[in-house]
């Protein structure tokens, strides 16, 4: 796919675009980047960064870097991709100058959305407006249940099945691998130290299986509280790896919660408790699997 973040670098072409931010690339996103593929034009994405909310002021914990929601739209077929900056001088854009400006200079024919895409100066643009610019303006049916706000209340509760079957793949954590305590080692269980963007939801504390690099993967989240810890650290187990990680990008899907993160009497005690979750992580399924 590639990727432009000027308009100026996409070639004029008859085009059918969705635009959003798209956050997570889920299942009801997929709906709208279906049709526009189905247009049988270019298919392309128009979208922002940073997140427009957090520009206007408000908190939003994302599903999904930059990066990788670039790659869930490739993966889902996208051939184009424009990343424009949003900023509070962006947000004045009235809605036909933002045609005017994105959408025609790329030779955009159709433009495909939910029927509550509102875009430009003070939300006034829809698909409506869009039409009488002389666009073919597609509304696609909203996908019922299924949205960014629901798949991160599931997340801060720990649910990352539920949240799998809104999303379409598994719930995923993403950061680079830097360097820990390394109590893991000593203790048999050598384990990756994550370190993620803090604009990223993180779910809810505990002990999860799930999978990185190709292989299962035991996973905390939480403060380390057997060891008096404070900092939140998300730190996973590679079952059966061995090899050097320090400074790689690490995704690392989670696929079911195992249980709450807590202290042990003894580290005896800790060793034995990791080995059972070691095991229970081997036999997990992917959550998409379980039906």
């Amino acid at each position: 796919m590639k990727v432009a973040s000027a308009v100026e670098e996409l070639e004029r072409r008859p085009r059918a675009v969705a635009i959003g931010t798209f956050d997570g690339v889920h299942l009801g996103h997929r709906r709208v980047l279906r049709a526009a593929l189905d247009a049988g034009l270019t298919s392309t994405v128009v979208t922002f960064e940073p997140h427009p909310r957090t520009v206007l002021g408000n908190q939003v914990e994302l599903l999904s870097t930059l990066g990788r929601r670039l790659e869930l739209l490739a993966e889902a077929g996208i051939e184009e991709a424009l990343v424009l900056r949003f900023s509070l001088e962006f947000a004045q854009v009235e809605p036909e100058e933002f045609a005017a400006r994105v959408l025609e200079p790329i030779g955009t024919r159709v433009v495909v959305a939910g029927g509550k895409f509102r875009f430009g100066h003070a939300r006034r643009g829809d698909l409506e407006l869009l039409r009488g610019l002389g666009l073919d303006a597609r509304a696609v049916p909203l996908a019922e249940g299924i949205s960014s706000r629901r798949i991160r209340r599931l997340l801060r509760a720990g649910e990352v099945g539920q949240a799998a079957s809104l999303l379409g793949r598994a719930v995923e954590v993403e950061g680079v691998v830097v360097s820990g305590d390394a109590r893991g080692g000593t203790l048999g269980f050598p384990t990756a130290n994550l370190a993620v963007s803090p604009e990223l939801l993180i779910p809810a504390y505990g002990i999860y299986a799930g999978a990185a690099r190709g292989r299962r993967a035991a996973v905390s989240i939480g403060t380390n509280p057997h060891y008096g810890g404070e900092e939140r650290r998300i730190e996973a187990y590679l079952l059966d790896f061995a090899g050097d990680l320090y400074g790689q990008r690490l995704l690392v899907e989670l696929w079911r919660r195992l249980r709450d993160e807590r202290s042990f009497g003894t580290e005896a005690e800790l060793v034995t408790q990791i080995a059972r979750d070691v095991e229970a992580t081997r036999e997990a399924r992917h959550p998409l699997e379980l039906g």
